[in-house]
């Protein structure tokens, strides 16, 4: 196996993370949210300076076996509602009002008024109908029927509108069948799901099939691999777009569960702190909580989410004075302009600059002393937004942005735990070291864990994913010689799919699942003959993954400080490069790695584990 890349394209920032063996190398790069492929490209070169590859791009990516890549613009193009005006096909009124219902925002900007319901025995009417929602601005349309017969009208009507608009003409209209897309899923489910995928669908086609072709230029071995949503990636041919929806929190979710289950933790609230958002997620014995039908905001879709849930304050986010209190966000300065102390724009006060303000953050060091912060302008902005609106001095400014910032996300991290809390806080992102025992201290938490790749633990976390297929199939009953042909028939559809991925199906595990059509499931060997609904057949090919180092060398001995910051009159600093298993120092102090400084804060210690992770513990 040669090198597995692993990449998380995130709204301020991209983080790749490589496995050549036991070996892990690490880059980021700023996001170029103007073209996507631009900070790709960036981050390979990144990372071909740190391996054999020496800096030459050409002779990295044509050593790549498997490049798996998730990226933030479908979330965010629906959280920013920028994307294609739809059209929609239904049976009656009711059944778009009933769609609209769940999520009225999103329908609106999806849908708005371009809907049509149909005749579905006037051919003439139908066809009337799909040209007036052309002529109303519709670019793309989803047709979705109910009942039964849903699956036989959405296919009679593919054959009337491809017969009236062939697609090699140009009045081509593309088309989305809800029952294509999510078969034997109900009505607002499909429904759902088809609108946000035909929304979504442009741009992720256009920006993945374009970084495909920069990738084949440089002699890629195997297609770009695709991070879902569903912790599995699948090439571009074999990716819906909704499937890329919140897939970058799910990588870290999957390395939350890894790193939960190799250090026995139960009841994990993990924080992934980037420069827009927090993502929490909450860990039980090694495992996120995922809903087998998942949302989007409120709309219901019909595919598998993790329970990730964000609020809005990362180290972007800008603090501002309401009501004689610092209030954290929802407004960010993401990765342009960025924060006041990047000097590219930014006037606004953030966390970023209160940390350097504070000491925290040394600027010939941060994002590996290749970005160079303006400590003028960030002071600037906390006595204009902050200390001046308060009338407050800028010490105390800074003290009281830090609180806030930290019980705005250790509050989120409560709701999550719930009475019974949670056991640890597992701290990542760029920003969340830095902030994670000021979190811990106050959602009363006595034990945080900061992963040695903290600062790209997302991409981290995608590099335990699968390739993973899943088929399915529609059935009237469930007989032996029904259920016989109908694994047959997947069978060859799944041997083909895996083929195209490079893999034979002999070495992948197969899982067969039945879901009724009451939406319940049912072990296949147990399910009623007279039964309906899905037989479903999952195929996973895992890839290489590295190893975790023993959670402790049973070795503990003082760590030797690299030198001091002039943080709070004075820290000892603490190099992850420079230290090995078994290290420990009591804090206040800082511990800092190439990409993230983790402050451990006056009450707390600190011991590097056998896996190079940094295991934080109350000592009062």
């Amino acid at each position: 196996m040669g090198l597995l890349v692993n990449i998380d394209n995130g709204g301020t920032l991209t983080d790749i993370c490589a496995f050549d063996g036991e070996k892990i190398y690490h880059a980021k790069t700023l996001t170029t949210p103007h073209d996507l492929t631009e900070c790709l490209m960036t981050g390979l070169a990144a990372l071909a300076e740190k391996t054999d590859a020496q800096g030459d791009l050409l002779k990295l990516v044509s050593s790549i076996d498997h490049l798996r890549y998730s990226t933030t613009q479908g979330t965010n193009a629906i959280a920013q509602r920028r994307g294609p005006r739809l059209g929609l096909l239904v049976q009656m009124e009711v059944d778009a009002i009933g769609l609209r219902a769940a999520s009225p925002d999103l329908y609106d900007t999806l849908v708005g008024t371009r809907m049509a319901a149909l005749n579905r025995r006037d051919d003439h009417a139908i066809i009337q109908a799909v040209r007036a929602l052309v002529a109303d601005g519709a670019s793309r349309l989803v047709i979705c029927l109910d009942g039964a017969d849903a699956p036989d009208g959405e296919m009679r009507l593919r054959r009337l509108l491809y017969g009236a608009f062939p697609r090699h003409l140009l009045g081509a209209v593309p088309l989305l069948f809800s029952t294509e897309l999510a078969p034997g899923a109900d009505f607002d489910r499909r429904g759902w799901s088809s609108l946000l995928n035909a929304f979504l669908h442009p741009s992720m086609e256009q920006f993945l099939h374009h970084a495909e072709d920069r990738l084949r230029q440089q002699r890629i071995r195997n297609p770009l691999l695709i991070f879902r949503n569903d912790g599995g990636s699948t090439r571009v041919a074999r990716t819906i777009a909704l499937h890329t929806y919140s897939s970058g929190p799910r990588g870290g979710a999957e390395g939350g569960g890894v790193m939960a289950a190799h250090y026995g933790l139960d009841r994990v609230v993990s924080i992934d702190i980037g420069g827009t958002t927090t993502d929490l997620a909450l860990f039980e014995r090694g495992r996120v909580a995922e809903h087998a039908q998942g949302y989007v905001e409120t709309a219901p879709i019909a595919f598998p989410v993790a329970d990730v849930r964000s609020i809005a304050a990362g180290g972007g986010s800008i603090f501002a004075v309401r009501d004689g209190a610092i209030a954290v966000g929802p407004e960010s300065m993401g990765a342009l302009p960025g924060p006041a102390c990047f000097a590219r724009g930014g006037t606004q006060a953030t966390i970023t600059d209160v940390m350097l303000l504070l000491g925290i953050i040394d600027p010939a060091s941060y994002f590996g002393g290749r970005m160079t912060l303006d400590r003028e302008r960030a002071e600037r902005a906390v006595r204009e937004h902050i200390a001046e609106p308060l009338s407050i001095s800028l010490e105390d400014a800074l003290d009281r942005a830090e609180a806030a910032y930290d019980s705005a996300i250790a509050d989120a991290v409560g709701k999550l735990g719930g009475e019974s809390g949670a056991g640890a806080l597992l701290a990542f992102g760029g920003a969340g070291p830095m902030s994670a025992c000021g979190i811990a201290e106050r959602a009363g938490i006595s034990k945080v864990l900061v992963p040695r790749y903290a600062a790209v633990f997302s991409a981290f976390g995608i590099g335990f994913s699968p390739i993973r297929h899943e088929h399915r199939m529609e059935m009237a009953g469930f007989a032996p010689d029904q259920i016989r042909q109908a694994q047959e028939s997947l069978t060859r559809r799944a041997a083909r799919a895996m083929h195209s991925e490079g893999f034979d199906l002999a070495d992948c595990t197969i899982e067969w699942s039945v879901v009724l059509k009451d939406g319940g499931a049912c072990p296949i060997k147990s399910v009623p003959h007279s039964a309906q609904g899905m037989l479903g057949m999952e195929v996973v090919r895992p890839l290489a993954s590295p190893s975790l180092g023993a959670i402790s060398d049973g070795a503990i001995r003082a760590a030797t400080a690299w030198g001091t910051r002039d943080a709070r009159g004075g820290m000892p600093l603490y190099r992850v490069e420079d230290m090995t298993p078994g290290d420990s120092a009591p804090g206040p102090c800082l511990v800092e790695e190439q990409f993230f400084t983790c402050q451990v804060r006056a009450g707390w210690r600190f011991t590097m584990t056998g896996n190079t992770d940094l295991m934080i513990e109350r000592e009062d």
